[in-house]
């Protein structure tokens, strides 16, 4: 019993420091950087890689120089970086908008000519574009560290544009749906290019599901979601890390209820976020903590706002 009382009290007192410095997000900016760079100016989390993934903003204007500006405001120094902006940015053609429920005979039509048009982009576009949109983050002291393409759906000459395009970004691999016929397919790739793939799962997953997707190649590796991994196991990730230490590219950090709860504000879920993250401090695991905002946003703040709480929500956890 007296176990139980003293991790709420302790889980208190974390939420609390947590809340405290989330409203210095709320100051100009030039005042944060004069505060000892708690906030911004500070890329050091303890030594553990803290990022995002840009799906996280995907409330808000998306091109590649919008992120980048998210990305520096919050302190940030690595992302996982979506297709869309990348491709954007070096000129890809405009595609149809997303549409919610089933499409008309004439949509998916538009559709697939779209996809025919981005496959002829694609080979035929020079890479300079991606060069610069890397030098335009580096200079800002971001690191592309993983990219995510729809590399399980695209025709095998446009997978391996996918490829030499995180290479010429600097990334260090790829992220895409976990199955066990795409690790199968994706291996080959990944043993041609020398870039780690990661498998990325949502709630129906157990402790071995990548046990057959990791035996396939040396690059085939986790892209674990801690928060859906608990939703749907109902138990915590961090067995998990540890047998996987090795192969894992990255974690998406999120915070939801067992049983397939939701997505919550973190610190108000069961996902053991704090102790995942002081595991990563103490094994000096180098993959990176991804920052997934998945929960609804509150009225009146915004997808970078909220992603700013999670940041300060690590770097209370590791006292960075």
């Amino acid at each position: 019993m007296k176990n139980h009382i003293d991790q709420s009290i302790n889980r208190r007192n974390f939420l609390a420091r947590a809340g405290a410095l989330s409203g210095a997000m709320l100051l100009p900016a030039s005042l944060m950087q004069t505060m000892g760079g708690t906030l911004l100016g500070n890329k050091n989390f303890g030594g553990v890689n803290v990022g995002v993934i840009t799906y996280s903003f995907r409330s808000m204007p998306g091109s590649a120089e919008d992120l980048l500006g998210y990305l520096t405001g919050l302190g940030l120094s690595t992302v996982e970086l979506m297709s869309s902006p990348i491709e954007a940015y070096a000129g890809a053609p405009e595609g149809p908008g997303w549409i919610r429920g089933p499409l008309s005979d004439e949509q998916k039509k538009e559709r697939e000519e779209h996809q025919q048009e981005l496959k002829k982009w694609r080979l035929s576009v020079p890479k300079d574009k991606f060069k610069a949109l890397r030098k335009m983050y580096n200079d800002e002291g971001i690191d592309i560290n993983i990219v995510k393409f729809p590399i399980d759906r695209i025709s095998d000459e446009e997978i391996d544009y996918c490829f030499e395009v995180a290479g010429i970004l600097g990334a260090k691999g790829l992220t895409i749906e976990r199955s066990d016929e795409t690790a199968k397919k994706l291996a080959p790739f990944g043993d041609k290019h020398k870039k780690l793939i990661g498998y990325h799962n949502h709630a129906k997953v157990d402790f071995n599901s990548w046990d057959l997707p990791v035996s396939y190649s040396k690059y085939n590796a986790l892209n674990l979601d801690v928060g859906h991994y608990l939703a749907g196991t109902n138990e915590s990730p961090i067995p998990l890390i540890k047998k996987y230490s090795d192969r894992i590219l990255n974690l998406h950090m999120k915070d939801r209820k067992k049983d397939n709860g939701d997505n919550l504000p973190w610190g108000e879920g069961d996902t053991p976020i704090v102790e995942i993250l002081q595991l990563m401090q103490k094994e000096k695991y180098k993959f990176m903590a991804t920052i997934e905002l998945e929960y609804k946003i509150p009225e009146g703040s915004d997808a970078v706002k909220e992603v700013g709480k999670c940041v300060d929500y690590c770097r209370n956890a590791l006292n960075a």
